[in-house]
């Protein structure tokens, strides 16, 4: 990741009318807005369009939140996007997945470490990042646990927040204030 921003964030000072309208949708109940966001902003357009498939698969998916959460902290982590993971990490634990659990998704060792549920969706995400497709044996066990909207749901998961951690580390997106990093601080 870049030491410093390749893609600065738009300021409301700087912001066009277009910029500052996309801000004002996103801006949150303390009136800040995230640093994705000022960053996307210098594209509204994009992001307009883009918040549209990231809703559904955040606020929409048939995925449970906890799975969602585990499955999106498991690709921040493989994609080295520490923006990514510690804003997930806030979701995480809003959604009562412990630090414990947090910690463990920082490993490579996901076969005993969780429950078959939970592990087929770290092993099916793993599989993603690395080949980009689920082997066989993985969407076997996936089957056993989920139906096929839930299933597709978590690829589309996967994809989005591959997408998104690209951009966030080619972007050099800076996390926002009280955000934790890989090791769990806000000051990492």
């Amino acid at each position: 990741m870049p030491d410093q921003p390749r893609v600065p964030p738009v300021s409301d000072a700087d912001a066009t009318p277009a910029q500052l309208e996309l801000m004002d949708r996103l801006r949150r109940p303390d009136g800040t807005v995230l640093n994705i966001f000022r960053t996307l902003a210098n594209h509204a357009d994009l992001t307009r369009r883009w918040l549209v498939f990231g809703n559904h698969v955040l606020s929409k998916s048939t995925l449970s939140p906890r799975i969602r959460e585990l499955a999106i902290l498991r690709v921040g982590w493989r994609c080295g996007a520490e923006y990514e993971f510690g804003q997930h990490v806030l979701i995480a634990r809003d959604e009562g997945i412990t630090d414990d659990e947090i910690a463990r998704l920082q490993t490579d060792d996901v076969a005993t470490l969780w429950a078959d549920a939970e592990a087929c969706v770290l092993r099916a995400t793993d599989e993603l990042h690395r080949d980009q497709h689920i082997t066989d044996t993985t969407w076997a066990a996936l089957c056993e646990h989920y139906d096929l909207e839930q299933r597709m749901d978590l690829v589309f998961a996967v994809g989005q927040y591959t997408l998104v951690s690209m951009a966030l580390n080619t972007f050099g997106v800076e996390r926002d204030d009280g955000v934790p990093g890989f090791g769990g601080s806000s000051d990492e």
